[in-house]
């Protein structure tokens, strides 16, 4: 079969979604203007801005920062966090220094043990029975250091690597979960009180197997390995039931995304004009932007502090 696009090379990858059939150049070239429409119809950046993106060294940030230097026009950072997980971190540190060096783009670097004073190893060996999940734990410490690190940055905006998997996945979570009025904050575009810094998401309309491949067929070297934690909790049990739908009822995700995309615009304009509503407010304890006393990150330090074992022997 002929690529759906050039018609002089054989196709290599076919989108059950949509019936397209494509090859390696004109796949990676998809991805790149695909990026390229949902930053510019969803007004994510502009030109000339300076631009931070979060990057772990896994296939998806490392591909975002890949396709937002040949759209060009922008003022690249990449804001690298290290957690602290032994035998996993170093090596995505090391692709992230590879590929910044390649594309001529700064890194900025910042650790959870300078910021909050333990790694996350240490943070989640907990001495009793430990009922918050290490994925929420951590998405507490690692939006604050991305906030740090796109201070020390004077960074614009910043973009991560989000793609249409994890929108969808984190939509069905806080409808699982009950958060219904978090599903406001969840505008790709950026957006929410108290946020430091304007976060978009470039790869909103992207799946997950296909920056994958972008990646593999890019060339660009990536820990192939997951998270040792990310088994926990809700969301890899979302993730393999969305896949399963995929499987059977291609464009599943898609319309899942398109629903979530239409109930998150609908609550956040009711939020924004509705001026009853509550606005951020300085921290108790550390003065960063909370939506009531204590911040997230206080509030989790306080929890690892008690029961961390380390980190509570050292009192």
């Amino acid at each position: 079969m002929d690529c759906s696009r050039c018609r002089a090379h054989p196709a290599y990858y076919t989108r059950r979604y949509s019936g397209e059939s494509l090859c390696p150049g004109c796949f990676v070239g998809s991805v790149v203007e695909k990026v390229g429409r949902t930053v510019a119809d969803r007004r994510m950046l502009r030109r000339g801005q300076r631009v931070g993106v979060a990057v772990s060294g896994g296939k998806d940030s490392l591909s975002l920062l890949k396709v937002l230097h040949d759209l060009g026009g922008y003022d690249l950072v990449a804001l690298t966090v290290d957690e602290g997980v032994e035998g996993y971190r170093d090596e995505a540190i090391e692709h992230v220094k590879t590929v910044c060096g390649g594309l001529g783009v700064d890194l900025v670097l910042v650790s959870y043990r300078e910021l909050f004073g333990f790694s996350l190893d240490q943070a989640l060996d907990w001495e009793d029975e430990r009922e918050v999940s290490s994925c929420s734990m951590c998405g507490v410490f690692r939006r604050r250091a991305i906030d740090e690190a796109a201070a020390r940055a004077k960074v614009d905006v910043v973009a991560t690597a989000h793609n249409l998997d994890d929108h969808v996945q984190t939509f069905m979570m806080n409808l699982l979960h009950g958060d219904v009025d978090r599903l406001a904050w969840l505008d790709p575009s950026g957006g929410g009180d108290g946020i430091p810094v304007r976060r978009v998401k470039p790869f909103t309309e992207v799946y997950e197997e296909e920056v994958a491949l972008y990646a593999l067929l890019s060339k660009i070297p990536f820990q192939g390995t997951s998270c040792p934690y990310m088994h926990e909790g809700l969301r890899s049990e979302v993730r393999d039931y969305l896949n399963e739908l995929e499987a059977r009822h291609p464009g599943v995700k898609n319309v899942l995304l398109s629903s979530a995309l239409k109930v998150t615009s609908r609550m956040s304009s009711a939020v924004r004009d509705d001026p009853a509503g509550k606005g951020a407010v300085p921290c108790e304890k550390c003065g960063k932007p909370s939506s009531r006393g204590l911040c997230g990150v206080c509030r989790m330090t306080q929890l690892v502090l008690e029961h961390a074992k380390v980190l509570k022997a050292q009192g």
